[in-house]
Parts: C-alpha cells; sequence; structure tokens
C-alpha cells in the first residue's frame, strides 16, 4: 500500500509539475505576469514566494495550474483555485496580462504545457533505451494461440499456422506485433478480417468487454522462433505417459518436420485425443515416441473449440534471452523517444476517437484509482516500467488536453482559433459561460473514470 501511494504522488506529481512549467516557462518567456504556480488545486497547503510569483502545493491532488495575470477565463476557477487572494485589490490593466499579448504568444503559452508533456516522453522513452535498453520488436507473425484463452467469436485463430505474418486487420495495414497487438485492442467491436499472408482472409469476431479483449491478446502469441526442447515434463501427464523426458528435442511431428517449438505445440493442440507420432533427438539418437495429447475443450455460445494438451513446457530462459532488451547509443536512444511518442500518441488519438464513436468501450476510461493501482504495480517492477508507464500516461494527459473542451488548453486553443478567424476575441461573458460548460463536462468525466475505477475494483 505504501509503495502504491508514493508511486501514485511521484507520477501524478510529476507529470503535473512538467505540465505547468511548460506553462510557466512560455509565460515568463513572452513577459506575462504569473501570480501563482500550483501542483493540486483548492485551498493552499504549504508554499513560498519568489519574486512575483508564489509557489504553492495544494490540498485537491486533481491537477495543477499556473495563474496568469489577465486571463479573464481565471475567474471561473476562483473555487478551485483557493479562492481569491485575500486583501488583494481590484487591479488595472497592464501590458503584462495575459489577454494583452499577441494571439501567437498567447497560443505558445497555452500549447507548452502539452509540448512539455510529450518532450517528456521523449526523454522518459530515450533514457529507458539508453540505460535499459530496447526490446527487440518481434514482427507480425503468428507464432501461436491459447486456445483456453480465446474468447468466443475468435476461435478461427488457432487455425492459422505458426510463422504465418499477417498483413491488415480490418484493413489497417501492420507490420509488427505491436502494430498487430494495437490493431486488435482498437477495432470496433463485431466482425473484423485479419489478412493473413499465404492464407487468405480470417474472419473473427471482436468482443466488446475489456476483459475479453485483453484476454484474447493474451492468447496471441509472436513467433519466438525457439527450439522444441522439452525443458519439464510433467508427471502423470500423456507426455510422461508416453516416455518423453526433459531435454527431448522435438524434431519431427505427424511426419512433419518441426521448425521451432510453437510448430511443435500446434500439431498437439490439432489433435485432441488423437494419436501423434513424434520423433525425438535424445543422447544423440533419434527416438519414435507414440503420444495421445489429452482432450480441453472450450465452449462458446454456439461454437465449441476443442484442442489438446501434452503437459511438457519449453525453456523459458531461451525465450527471455531472445527478447532482452539492447542498450542502444545515444542517439539511437533519442531516435527511440521520438518513435515510441509518436507510436503511443497515434494509439492514444484512435482509442480517444473510438471513445467518441463509441467503438471502444467507454468503461475502458481509467481514473486516479486505476491510475494509483498501475503506478504500485510499476513501480515494484523497477525504475525502467515506472519511467514507461510515466511516459505513456504523460501522452495521454497531453492527448486529452488538447480536446476542444473549455477549461482544458485545447478549450483555449479553441477560443483563440475563432479570434484568428474573427478579428477580435469572443466576449468574456461568453468565454465565462462556455469555461463553466467545460468544467461540468471535465467534472463529469473524472466522476465517470472513478465510477469505473470503482466498478473495476469490485469486479463490476
Amino acid at each position: 500500500m505504501l509503495t502504491t501511494l508514493l508511486a501514485t504522488a511521484v507520477v501524478l506529481g510529476v507529470l503535473i509539475f512538467v505540465h505547468e512549467l511548460g506553462h510557466f516557462m512560455a509565460a515568463k518567456a513572452v513577459d506575462i505576469e504569473v501570480p501563482r504556480f500550483s501542483i493540486g488545486m483548492g485551498p493552499k497547503a504549504v508554499g513560498f514566494r519568489w519574486g512575483e510569483t508564489e509557489y504553492v502545493i495544494s490540498w485537491l491532488p486533481l491537477g495543477g495550474y499556473v495563474k496568469m495575470a489577465g486571463m479573464g477565463e481565471e475567474e471561473a476557477f476562483e473555487a478551485l483555485e483557493g479562492g481569491a487572494d485575500e486583501g488583494a485589490e481590484a487591479r488595472e490593466p497592464g501590458d503584462r496580462d495575459f489577454d494583452a499579448k499577441s494571439l501567437p504568444a498567447r497560443a505558445l503559452v497555452i500549447s507548452a504545457g502539452v509540448l512539455m508533456n510529450f518532450a517528456f516522453a521523449v526523454v522518459a522513452f530515450a533514457v529507458i533505451g539508453g540505460i535499459w535498453g530496447v526490446p527487440p520488436e518481434p514482427p507480425a507473425r503468428l507464432g501461436g494461440v491459447e486456445p483456453s484463452a480465446l474468447p468466443p467469436g475468435t476461435y478461427a485463430l488457432s487455425g492459422i499456422p505458426p510463422g504465418s505474418r499477417v498483413d491488415s486487420v480490418g484493413g489497417r495495414a501492420v507490420s509488427s506485433w505491436r502494430d498487430l497487438s494495437m490493431a486488435l485492442a482498437t477495432a470496433e467491436a463485431g466482425p473484423v478480417t485479419l489478412h493473413v499472408h499465404d492464407l487468405g482472409p480470417v474472419t473473427i469476431t471482436l468482443p466488446k468487454e475489456d476483459s475479453l479483449r485483453s484476454s484474447l491478446l493474451g492468447a496471441l502469441q509472436p513467433d519466438f522462433s525457439i527450439p522444441a526442447v522439452l525443458s519439464e515434463v510433467e508427471s502423470g501427464s500423456p507426455a510422461d505417459s508416453a516416455g518423453l523426458r526433459a531435454g527431448d528435442r522435438v524434431v519431427e511431428a505427424d511426419g512433419k518436420p518441426v521448425r521451432g517449438w510453437q510448430d511443435f505445440v500446434q500439431t498437439i493442440k490439432s489433435h485432441p485425443g488423437t494419436p501423434v507420432a513424434l520423433t525425438v533427438e535424445r543422447d544423440g539418437s533419434r527416438v519414435p515416441v507414440r503420444v495421445v495429447p489429452d482432450v480441453r475443450t472450450v465452449a462458446g455460445a454456439g461454437d465449441t473449440l476443442r484442442y489438446g494438451l501434452l503437459g511438457v513446457r519449453a525453456d523459458a530462459g531461451i525465450l527471455d534471452r531472445r527478447f532482452a532488451p539492447v542498450r542502444v547509443g545515444p542517439i539511437q536512444a533519442v531516435g527511440h523517444g521520438f518513435e515510441q511518442t509518436w507510436t503511443w500518441i497515434r494509439t492514444t488519438v484512435d482509442i480517444v476517437v473510438g471513445l467518441v464513436t463509441g467503438r471502444v468501450s467507454a468503461r475502458s476510461l481509467g481514473g486516479p484509482i486505476m491510475i494509483g493501482k498501475v503506478s504500485g504495480q510499476a513501480a515494484r517492477m523497477g525504475i525502467s516500467a515506472l519511467l514507461h508507464f510515466m511516459a505513456i500516461l504523460s501522452i495521454n494527459l497531453a492527448i486529452l488536453n488538447l480536446l476542444p473542451v473549455p477549461v482544458l488548453d485545447g478549450g483555449h486553443l479553441l477560443f483563440l482559433g475563432i479570434e484568428g478567424v474573427r478579428g477580435r476575441p469572443l466576449s468574456l461573458d461568453t468565454r465565462l459561460r462556455w469555461t463553466k460548460v467545460g468544467l461540468v463536462l471535465v467534472a463529469a468525466l473524472m466522476i465517470w473514470a472513478i465510477a469505473s475505477d470503482v466498478l473495476r475494483l469490485f469486479g463490476g
């Protein structure tokens, strides 16, 4: 619990600070007066004054703000920002006010927060690549399928031969395993066709439920290309009864050469309860073995999948070594940072569009409880995992902040865009009204996200 609380404080504190620092630095760069820089909202908990700016930590850990002089919409935030300063006198407009600056200068100040979030992600991914290394990216080749994890409507995937390359998902081209996973994760629920190279179209029905979609992704394995060597044989299993031993290397199955572990597994799974002739290498000799896999069944609505199970395991260490991260130099690390940031920007935008269109379930929204839970899990996995999560969350916060909702940065940019088209700004009353509407929308979104967190927490 303590680890989770500390990790959550670090993750949210750092990302809020980074975002608000962007606004602050840009405001100072264009000579805008900044009375307050706050981490958190509501009444001040602690703080100090340096120059014209009061730096504070506020009681409500729901964000932060940079209070800029002469920004009319700030009136809508007086309560959230702890109220007006006590004893403060009405001020006269000045040339250091936000509204007194040029349109490009104001746009820069408003955009600087999300730009800093993107920059943080680039740096974080680059640091991970330079210190802990970059894991090799498997191609979009389906190495194996775990039938027991497939949700109903997707059983056709179990018939795809190991090593088959997936070219597209629902018309969306894929080239890497990450592309394939993201395409399946964000595609609209319902029928979708995968085009498999040298095999043709394979149509499945994607589930809408997040848990079933996660189960589908977990059932699919990339092409490992590891040898079919048995590292463990379960006592009392069909493999044990047939005389298979740890260390045996399977070279033939059902009369066909075995090119790797996933080839062997696919043959066994496709023969439930049916004898399979194997040839294994043992102590320099080839030994024929006849096995009869156990029968396992996965049933869905109007659909049933039967598969075989032998009771053997591969050497997990080989897999760990095959996909071990490789440290890269500074230039490659920076390139990795930009590549990963752009990938997650595209993915996040795709998910946001899916939420708006209904293609992605609104229940997938995560609030502070989910952020805290994942922060704790990432912290226990190490600094690299925590930094990776922070980079992704930073991109998520940046994209959400760019939504054209008054109160968010995107809403402010929308007001500036309207001003650029009209040649004059919207009236202060109009901006205040829409800002209050945006505040209600954001509050409703937060309540929904927290409710989704609670339902997930209690299995709802």
